[in-house]
């Protein structure tokens, strides 16, 4: 009983916005007449009126509905920059604050965003949408009263309206459902856009790290094995001058180049270890972690399960995110032991390391872990972390795409028995609805006598508005059975190719 309360209320409250969004379309359309008349500033504020008003309707489909949309705008215009002389540039003009140039881009963003006419689409065809809603609460009522209205026998028939008023409401808020996210969900558009924007984000954070690698492979040259090669060809010269003179000098200043070329040895494979490790390249990401282990002054515990290796790439990102994430226990967090967990879960890679320091890790305050983020964004991969002060820390690593990009799936074909019920829904469902339903309905409440072929109007008065209200409900129910069957059968698929792709609005 509560879970019908709880949805009839909630079509109560969406049929209630949707009748009030004809003031806000009102207000749209003067927008739009003040627009075309070059009074363009009042656009932007309305335009954003308008899309808290659909970002309301996306958070209550999740909400309420279950059906979570995200935003379909395209990706916001970046911020005016500042040139060299101090001035703002905007197309040909030029201007000393950024105030204009950042309005003109908002402007055109939101003009030329196919998401602002979808939403205008939207809300001026929600108030019918929505005022479908009221239907099951006006049958409820009506079922409620035609034994005060009419006739105590007719008690009986009442209760079965409100009852199939109360049993509609469900399908009609899935056909709502379906509705807004028809118009507000993401475009195929939309959703390129923002992950182009994604991808250039990415790739001048990967241009950074790789400068910042480069630099640091120089410094370490420059600082380690040069230094000492430049001081084993120095030390050669004099063994020159001393091999004649005093042997025994000469021999002593060997040994030392012996042992600067033992030095410098073991900085060079330090250092193309720190590139990429010859282990990792020839056995993979568990026994290069494993070595790592062992290296470590913590005592570290690794677990391996994976069914198989991942991309290269993925494998180098994986392993030097664990090693700092290794050298920050030991360094900061004052650990003793360290447990590594590497699995694959299809296409996935995840790494969780957790240290018994004492926590307290944030990003946001070293640098260290902002760079497994950078690093693992190139792949798509994020960065969990749970350090509370006191410990223990444990980071996860998700990265989707370990092992590469598989081939989509071929779209299933729709059974004959379900297409049948489909084009059954489409070809029949107008019959009730329309002629049978809202036609009749709109003789009955003109009082006409001629009632043609209206046969709900050749009943007795107490079963002609039960019947115009079932008719009305058996054609919203063949739409809704013709729009629910696809969806319910291949809902991946059929979203994708009907709503992001080839939906005109969003070309």
């Amino acid at each position: 009983m509560r879970r019908h309360v709880v949805t009839i209320g909630r079509a109560l409250a969406l049929g209630a916005l949707a009748l009030m969004d004809v003031v806000l379309f009102g207000l749209a359309l003067l927008t739009a007449a003040l627009t075309a008349l070059g009074l363009i500033f009042v656009f932007t504020p309305v335009v954003r009126l308008i899309r808290r008003r659909t970002m309301l309707a996306r958070r209550l489909a999740g909400r309420w509905l279950g059906a979570e949309i995200a935003p379909s705008y395209l990706p916001p215009p970046p911020p005016p920059r500042r040139q060299p002389d101090g001035w703002y540039r905007y197309e040909r003009q030029l201007y000393k604050t950024p105030r204009w140039p950042e309005w003109n881009n908002r402007w055109k963003w939101m003009f030329t965003d196919p998401a602002t006419w979808r939403d205008g689409l939207w809300l001026s065809l929600n108030p019918l949408a929505g005022g479908v809603l009221l239907l099951p609460l006006a049958a409820v009522g009506y079922g409620l009263a035609m034994p005060w209205y009419w006739t105590p026998a007719a008690a009986p028939l009442g209760v079965a309206v409100a009852v199939a008023g109360v049993a509609a409401t469900p399908w009609l808020l899935r056909c709502y459902t379906w509705w807004t996210r028809l118009l507000l969900s993401p475009t195929a558009k939309s959703m390129l856009a923002g992950r182009v924007q994604r991808l250039d984000q990415v790739r001048l954070e990967a241009a950074d790290s790789q400068a910042a690698e480069l630099r640091r492979i120089e410094r370490d040259l420059h600082d380690g094995a040069q230094a000492r090669l430049v001081a084993m060809g120095m030390t050669l010269g004099a063994v020159e001058e001393l091999v004649d003179k005093d042997p025994v000098a000469a021999k002593a200043l060997l040994a030392k180049v012996r042992d600067a070329s033992s030095v410098a040895l073991t900085e060079l494979r330090d250092l193309v270890r720190g590139i990429h490790p010859p282990v990792l390249a020839e056995r993979g990401l568990g026994d290069a972690v494993r070595a790592l282990a062992l290296d470590s002054p913590l005592q570290v515990t690794v677990t391996v399960a994976m069914k198989s290796r991942p991309e290269s790439p993925v494998e180098s990102a994986a392993y030097f995110s664990i090693s700092e994430l290794l050298t920050n226990a030991a360094r900061h967090g004052g650990a003793d032991r360290v447990w590594i967990d590497i699995s694959d879960r299809g296409r996935a890679l995840r790494v969780t390391v957790t240290d018994d320091g004492s926590g307290g890790a944030d990003p946001s305050r070293g640098s260290g872990l902002r760079g497994i983020e950078r690093r693992l964004a190139a792949f798509d991969g994020v960065l969990a972390l749970s350090s509370p002060a006191g410990g223990p820390t444990t980071a996860t690593l998700d990265l989707p795409n370990a092992s590469g990009w598989d081939a989509p799936p071929d779209k299933p074909s729709l059974p004959r028995r379900k297409a049948v019920l489909v084009a059954l829904g489409w070809g029949l469902g107008w019959l009730p609805l329309f002629p049978q339903g809202l036609v009749a309905m709109i003789v009955k409440l003109a009082g006409e006598e001629k009632f043609s072929w209206f046969y709900a109007l050749y009943l007795p008065g107490p079963w002609q508005w039960p019947a115009i209200v079932l008719n009305i409900l058996l054609g919203l129910a063949l739409y809704g059975m013709a729009l629910a069957i696809p969806i319910a059968h291949s809902r991946r698929q059929w979203m994708a190719e009907v709503m992001t792709a080839r939906l005109w609005l969003g070309k």
